[in-house]
């Protein structure tokens, strides 16, 4: 496969999502591959179908599918019998099965799945909670988080609570600094508390290129690296990280908080592991009587 370049195209009447995600789990399975992607978002007139279909002729390729408007289907159909190209409609089976087990057809409707419902506000308001709520801040509003992630500083806390909040779910975020205990609400925390950590040589290097980004000499902890001070040397040398992982790890299991390593893990898994282990927390809570959230 090496050398070979593909062009694939995923053809949309909504953002696209869906297409993205299929096309780039499928794309890295094949290693080595040149697997180029078209985006074409948002077609839902015979005007935008017929630019998109000169693209294709321009840098043929197979196409992902997802429009539900069947005279858009049957055309753009037509067009890669006649160019030679093979078509994939993402969703028919899925459509199918549905319909089957349901004993009712679809209705298709192109961005229904976007429709501005409760779900929808809940992920924005998940968004506002992880802004207010990052690095320790607003620590008073931890009361109505729905999990909270510890760890040391370049753990993957931010962007892990980020993805958690776009399933709606409200995660705050707060630092192990050395020399500084947690915040008293953790020692009865309202919620799950989940702590994040990665291995020695991997945060060194994500912190040596923070400090690089920051301007800074690694010589120099940094304010803006988690908690430390400017005035702190300790942010990158070996030893003094080591303390504070181990520091860090005693910190939870003192408290009986559960562990994530990150280290090897996307965000994506990194989330998944932690709705596990919420989802574990509250089954221990309602098997022991005790009022859940």
């Amino acid at each position: 496969m090496d050398g070979k370049r593909l062009n694939l195209h995923l053809v949309s009447d909504a953002t696209g999502d869906t297409l993205g995600a299929v096309a780039r789990a499928a794309s890295v399975q094949f290693e080595g591959a040149d697997i180029h992607l078209h985006r074409w978002s948002l077609i839902r007139s015979r005007l935008q179908l017929h630019r998109v279909l000169e693209g294709i002729e321009a840098e043929r390729g197979p196409v992902l599918c997802s429009l539900l408007d069947q005279a858009l289907r049957h055309e753009l159909d037509e067009a890669c019998q006649r160019l030679g190209v093979r078509i994939q409609h993402v969703l028919d089976p899925v459509f199918e099965l549905l319909a089957d087990e349901l004993g009712a057809p679809a209705r298709p409707t192109p961005g229904r799945q976007y429709v501005l419902d409760a779900d929808y506000f809940r992920r924005i308001d998940a968004m506002h909670f992880v802004l207010s709520h990052d690095d320790g801040q607003a620590l008073r509003g931890l009361a109505e988080a729905d999990v909270i992630l510890v760890g040391v500083s370049r753990s993957s806390k931010t962007p892990t609570s980020f993805y958690l909040a776009n399933r709606g779910i409200k995660a705050a975020n707060v630092p192990l600094v050395p020399g500084i205990d947690p915040p008293a609400m953790l020692d009865d925390p309202p919620c799950p508390v989940v702590g994040l950590f990665i291995d020695l040589e991997p945060l060194i290097e994500i912190r040596r290129h923070r400090l690089t980004l920051l301007g800074q000499s690694s010589s120099v902890g940094g304010g803006a690296a988690g908690g430390f001070r400017p005035d702190r040397g300790d942010y990158v040398d070996e030893e003094a990280v080591k303390a504070e992982l181990l520091g860090a790890r005693r910190i939870c299991a003192a408290r009986g908080w559960p562990t994530v390593n990150v280290t090897r893990r996307s965000i994506e898994e990194t989330a998944a592991a932690v709705l596990k282990l919420m989802d574990a927390w509250h089954e221990r809570r309602r098997r022991s009587g005790a009022p859940d959230r």
